[in-house]
């Protein structure tokens, strides 16, 4: 029964944490792209996310015009999610790994938003082309600054554009890179 318990509280403790790592990880992302911040996709983003960024900001500073206490939360969420997930278990880890393994997983998430972004912006060019859609418009602004450098090397082929196989194969293999430098 407390195997159950254990298992119910870590579930419980990375969705619920870790979908809101998504939701500022994402809200980061779109600031970096620039994103339209009127969409209300990202109006809900922006809602979600600003109860905790806004006192942080007051500490943390922007750089090069990114909101960097995005990227603080996020990071410390992580932590968080890892201590407790720690905890439940029952298992001890040395301080330092959490931290640095914390660095590892969000780089994993980071790289699997883009990812999920470029397959779902695949789906919709093939279920619904040219047909507007709050979502979509997000998902092409936050997979062009990826997928432009890989259309320049791959450029498309007889009418195909090659160049999200090109990226998906890349994040792949970086997704598989992660942990090989993140590990103990």
């Amino acid at each position: 029964m407390s195997n159950y318990f254990t298992q119910a509280g870590s579930f419980l403790v990375s969705t619920i944490i870790g979908l809101y790592i998504t939701i500022v990880v994402i809200r980061f992302l779109f600031q970096w792209v620039r994103a339209d911040f009127h969409n209300p996709i990202s109006q809900f983003v922006v809602k979600a996310t600003n109860p905790l960024l806004i006192p942080m900001r007051r500490f943390i500073p922007g750089l090069f015009g990114l909101d960097m206490s995005a990227l603080v939360l996020a990071y410390l969420l992580q932590v968080l999610e890892l201590f407790l997930l720690f905890f439940i278990s029952e298992t001890q880890a040395p301080i330092l790994l959490i931290f640095w393994s914390a660095i590892g997983q969000l780089i994993t998430l980071f790289l699997y938003v883009f990812l999920i972004a470029i397959l779902v912006q695949a789906v919709a060019s093939w279920i619904s082309p040219g047909n507007y859609n709050p979502m979509l418009a997000l998902v092409n602004q936050l997979t062009e600054p990826v997928l432009r450098p890989a259309r320049k090397m791959l450029p498309p082929f007889s009418g195909l554009d090659l160049s999200p196989l090109l990226v998906i194969i890349v994040i792949n293999l970086l997704i598989m890179l992660v942990p090989v430098l993140f590990s103990s």
